[in-house]
C-alpha cells in the first residue's frame, strides 16, 4: 500500500508519482520498492492517465535503495532473505518498464544507483540542468539489482556504461545527455513545466497507437530485423481496423484535433 514515501496525482491526463524521502535523498526503502507496482497498475487502470511521470521531492531524484535497508537483508547471512530483497528491486523497475503507458523520468536532482534504473525504466528522460548521474552500486561494494547493468549498455555504448558501473561516479547530466541517456536537458524551474508541455503532447496522441508503438519499439530490441518487421506489419494490420486510426485520418481531412478513444 501507497504511504507518504510515494505521492500519487493525476492532473492534466497524466498521473504524477513523488518519490517523498526528501531528507533520506529519496532513497529507495520497502514502501517505494512495493510501491511501483502499485501506482502502474493504478494508472494503466485509469481512463483518464495518458502518461506517468516519476519525480522527486527536495534536491534528489533518488540516490538508489536505503542502505539501512538493504542491510537488513544483505547483512543477515541469509540466501532466502537475499533473493527476497533482490526479486523485489528487479519486479519494481520491471513493472515500471513493462508499464502500457508512456513513462516519463522528470529527474530533478542527484540521481544514483536505483534512481538511475529507474530512468532507464522510462521511456522518455527529461532533465534539470543541475542534475547530476551515475550509477554508484560499485562505491558499496554492490551490484546493480535493478537494471543498470543490463539497460545501460542497451541505452548507451558498453565502454560508456561500464565506465559509469565502474567507477561509480555522478556526472554532469550534460555528458550523459551527449551519450544518449537523457532525451533533454532544461533549466532547474522549467522542468515541471517542460514534462507538463510533454504531456500534453503525448496525451494529444492515441492511446492506443501509443501503447502499440511503445510494444513494438521494445520488443523489436531483442528481435532479428526481418522478424520485427513482420511483427510492426503484423500488429498494424490489427490496428488498421481501430476506430483511433479512422478518426485521425479522418480529423485530419475535416482539418479539425482528433478525438480518440483508445479503441
Amino acid at each position: 500500500m501507497m504511504t507518504q514515501d510515494m505521492l500519487y496525482e493525476v492532473r492534466n491526463g497524466a498521473a504524477w508519482v513523488t518519490l517523498n524521502r526528501p531528507d533520506a535523498l529519496n532513497a529507495m526503502n520497502q514502501n517505494i520498492l512495493d510501491g511501483y507496482s502499485e501506482v502502474i497498475e493504478k494508472a494503466e487502470k485509469d481512463p483518464e492517465v495518458k502518461a506517468v511521470v516519476f519525480t522527486g521531492s527536495g534536491r534528489a531524484f533518488s540516490a538508489g535503495a536505503d542502505l539501512k535497508y538493504v542491510l537488513q537483508f544483505m547483512g543477515s547471512g541469509d540466501p532466502v532473505k537475499v533473493r527476497t530483497f533482490m526479486k523485489q528491486a528487479y519486479e519494481a523497475f520491471a513493472r515500471v518498464g513493462e508499464c502500457e503507458k508512456p513513462t516519463i523520468a522528470a529527474v530533478n536532482g542527484i540521481t544514483a544507483a536505483g534512481g538511475l534504473e529507474l530512468t532507464l525504466a522510462c521511456d522518455l528522460v527529461i532533465a534539470a540542468e543541475s542534475v547530476k548521474i551515475g550509477d554508484g552500486h560499485i562505491n558499496f561494494g554492490m551490484l546493480p539489482g535493478g537494471g543498470s547493468a543490463i539497460r545501460l549498455p542497451r541505452k548507451i555504448s558498453e565502454t560508456r556504461a561500464k565506465y559509469l558501473l565502474f567507477t561509480g561516479e555522478l556526472l554532469p547530466v550534460q555528458k550523459v545527455a551527449d551519450w544518449g541517456l537523457v532525451n533533454e536537458i532544461v533549466p532547474d524551474d522549467q522542468l515541471i513545466p517542460r514534462v507538463e508541455e510533454l504531456v500534453a503532447k503525448l496525451t494529444s496522441k492515441s492511446p492506443l497507437a501509443m501503447r502499440l508503438m511503445k510494444h513494438l519499439v521494445d520488443q523489436a530490441l531483442d528481435m532479428p530485423l526481418d522478424r520485427a518487421l513482420q511483427t510492426e506489419m503484423q500488429v498494424w494490420e490489427a490496428y488498421g481496423q481501430s476506430e483511433d486510426v479512422i478518426e485521425g485520418l479522418t480529423a485530419f481531412t475535416e482539418k479539425r484535433k482528433p478525438a480518440y478513444k483508445g479503441r
